[in-house]
């Protein structure tokens, strides 16, 4: 691609993931947080649920200063509270619901505009059309309501046989899913990363093409899909990790791909985003190592698309 990707694309990276210690709320976030706003690469930086009001203060004021957007990750309050927006279980669906409604108030004192999430695991074929309708309900709930608070709500796909098994899901099943909210909530999108796209046994083109009319955000990042091999699931490796799914070569088919099905075009009014998604593996890896890695294989990628 001749032209540089700020033509066409906010730059993000999901900073909880980067800096996996930050994950439970607690931790460096302000301080780490601004080593990212320092880094003119990004535009956006994805941040998820702070503890200590004091460190969301200092992390929104490093944000403002730093003058980038911010997004707000739900997934770890879904993951790491093991709650299911779909369960069949009325009482468990609005503990999901209820907790993402306590996400979107934090997304806003942040200053975040968007809320991503994800759906509770797969009950399997018999229960998965009850366990769809229930989504579908929370979802809607949880779109009202940040709709009267500025928010819009993201839901992101993950694997269903791999690692997250999760309801959403396949992309055919997941752009159903999408349609269905989107009669009522037209802000309410789609996010799909580039990392699960192999657990989801999918190819670049065909996946976009069925997400296009919902798509709001795209992460990038890497997977392994061979059991047994270090980083199997979805751990989002580096690229390059040995017995990963992605490199380059991936990462330039998907960026071709995002152009064709019109994710990336130029002259759009509010650039869409593209956030990394990587985590180191080991004490051998640092963050800052990662991320440096990351923006070469970017770099290198969009040379080729």
């Amino acid at each position: 691609m001749d032209k540089h990707w700020n033509h066409y694309c906010t730059m993000s990276i999901v900073h909880f993931m980067a800096y996996p210690a930050t994950i439970t709320g607690d931790g460096p976030i302000a301080a780490t947080v601004s080593k990212i706003a320092g880094d003119a690469f990004f535009g956006a930086v994805e941040i998820t649920h702070i503890n200590d009001a004091a460190e969301r203060q200092k992390t929104r004021d490093v944000i403002e200063a730093a003058h980038i957007k911010v997004g707000y990750g739900g997934q770890p309050l879904v993951l790491r509270g093991k709650l299911s927006p779909n369960s069949l279980e009325e009482a468990e669906r609005q503990a999901a619901v209820t907790a993402l409604k306590a996400g979107i108030d934090e997304a806003g004192d942040v200053g975040a505009k968007r809320l991503a999430f994800l759906s509770g695991k797969d009950p399997g074929d018999k229960d998965r059309p009850a366990a769809l309708k229930a989504l579908i309900q929370s979802t809607k709930e949880l779109c009202a309501y940040g709709q009267e608070r500025g928010i819009g709500l993201t839901c992101e796909t993950f694997d269903r046989a791999i690692d997250k098994k999760a309801l959403i899901g396949p992309s055919d099943f997941a752009a159903e899913y999408a349609a269905a909210v989107r009669k009522d909530y037209p802000d309410f999108g789609l996010m799909y990363d580039l990392s699960h796209q192999p657990l989801l046994y999918e190819e670049s083109e065909k996946a976009l093409k069925q997400l296009k009319p919902h798509l709001v955000h795209i992460h990038v990042g890497n997977g392994v899909r061979d059991e047994g091999k270090p980083g199997y699931g979805d751990l989002h490796p580096r690229f390059g990790w040995p017995g990963g799914c992605n490199d380059v070569d991936e990462l330039a088919v998907f960026i071709r791909a995002l152009f064709k099905v019109g994710y990336l075009a130029e002259g759009k009014k509010e650039k869409p985003w593209v956030g990394f998604e990587v985590k180191p593996q080991s004490e051998k890896e640092t963050p800052e190592q990662v991320i440096a890695g990351t923006k070469r294989v970017w770099a290198e990628a969009w040379a080729m698309a």
